[in-house]
């Protein structure tokens, strides 16, 4: 796809960078029907070609010309608004999944595009005062561990006494076990980060337990988000701050030896593994940044890395193995491409994993977009939840707190992190 910049964009970094990025799309199509939102609406302008091509025109400052669009665009929303609101309103649509690049043949980095073009468009389009108090509540609350939990122990306190509507949007308080208390001479960091400690803390004691067993020794560091949250909603400057903040709480642990940072929370993993791009042209932050990426590793990797086969911790196989759905979460599947990483731990840990159809359909949490985009997610939720119980599991498990949070608030059977059943499976052997 060949790009014409406008000259407002023709010398920027941004406009490069996203010509660049749009440089490889042939507007084929195969993303389309992997796109949930498309899916969900029937409407081109929600997938991610119709998006592109929205985004491309903006970039040349043009209104979108409909008779050079291919016949298989079905058109709803796009006439009688401008292009600038037309953008907003479905970039606004997009979860960030990125199940189109899993299946894009150009291998287009449509997650980056997405953040540039949310980033461009919110400095021409103005919101609603509704729509920009909604924004300004989530990114002073949720992203600040202290307010967070604060707000949510209130919640929960009164939850019994609210009407069921509201009290299904509150989440039961969940409860940690302890943590190991031994010492090792491998160390690694594990990040806490903003609202898994309050929502389910016992995921990161899950973790602390299960890699003592492997002779490795976890720091928990951090109590704030790690700048996804703002950096989807195009608030690109407390987004870095948030970075920036988290590397200077990170940088002494590594300077004294730590060999990995541990996230347990795969949309968290998946925004460290960009720190070094987003803030490579920070000239006081950009060599950490790109050391904080490299150091990164998803629970689910150094489990399958220190679980050696025929190894010390062998389980014993179970005569009634518990039937489990895996709900693979966007960010792990799509954007750590780490899929059936975990579906093969669960495996070896004796849990029959039963069959999901439609792995790559979100479930509808996507950071905030539960928040800002409630009747969508809730749709998308109600669809997962369908073929997630379809096979009659037991439980839930998944691999981000998003996700699981969004998912428990409906599901008629337990959801947990698939890290809290593994560290119980090798509690219950003995080991």
């Amino acid at each position: 796809m060949q790009v014409e910049l406008a000259e407002c964009y023709s010398n920027t970094d941004l406009g490069q960078e996203a010509a660049d990025i749009l440089s490889p799309c042939v507007q084929c199509g195969q993303c389309t029907f992997t796109c949930p939102t498309f899916r969900l609406l029937n409407d081109e302008w929600d997938g991610p070609r119709g998006r592109i091509y929205l985004i491309k025109q903006f970039l040349e400052d043009k209104e979108p010309s409909l008779d050079l669009l291919p016949p298989a665009y079905t058109l709803k929303t796009l006439e009688g608004r401008s292009l600038q609101a037309n953008l907003q309103l479905h970039l606004d649509r997009c979860l960030g999944c990125r199940s189109c690049e899993t299946s894009c043949p150009q291998d287009v980095n449509y997650g980056r595009l997405l953040d540039i073009g949310r980033e461009l468009v919110d400095k021409k389009v103005q919101r609603s005062v509704k729509d920009k108090l909604r924004r300004w509540a989530i990114r002073n609350v949720v992203p600040y561990r202290l307010r967070f939990t604060a707000l949510l122990r209130t919640g929960q306190l009164f939850r019994p006494l609210l009407p069921s509507a509201l009290r299904s949007r509150i989440p039961q308080r969940r409860m940690a076990s302890k943590w190991p208390e031994r010492q090792h001479p491998r160390t690694m960091l594990l990040w806490q980060g903003c609202v898994q400690s309050a929502l389910a803390p016992n995921i990161n004691a899950a973790t602390a337990r299960v890699l003592d067993r492997f002779g490795i020794h976890l720091i928990p560091v951090g109590n704030s988000c790690c700048g996804a949250m703002s950096h989807h909603m195009a608030e690109t400057d407390q987004a870095r701050s948030f970075m920036r903040k988290n590397i200077d709480a990170l940088w002494p642990h590594i300077e004294d030896g730590a060999q990995g940072i541990i996230l347990t929370a795969s949309g968290c993993g998946m925004h460290f593994h960009d720190y070094g791009h987003i803030l490579n042209d920070d000239p006081q932050y950009s060599d950490k940044a790109k050391r904080i990426s490299d150091l990164t590793i998803d629970i689910a990797e150094i489990v399958a890395e220190e679980w050696q086969e025929g190894g010390r911790y062998e389980l014993p196989v179970s005569q009634r193995p518990r039937r489990i759905a895996f709900q693979s979460s966007c960010s792990l599947q799509h954007g750590e491409k780490l899929n059936g990483v975990v579906e093969k731990s669960l495996k070896r840990a004796g849990f029959k994993l039963v069959p999901v159809a439609y792995k790559f359909m979100c479930c509808g949490s996507a950071g905030t977009y539960s928040l800002l985009q409630r009747k969508l997610s809730e749709s998308l939720r109600a669809t997962k939840m369908e073929t997630l119980l379809a096979s009659r599991p037991e439980l839930i498990v998944t691999a981000n707190i998003g996700c699981l949070t969004h998912l428990a608030a409906t599901s008629p059977v337990p959801v947990s992190h698939w890290i809290e059943l593994l560290d119980e499976a090798f509690t219950n052997a003995g080991l």
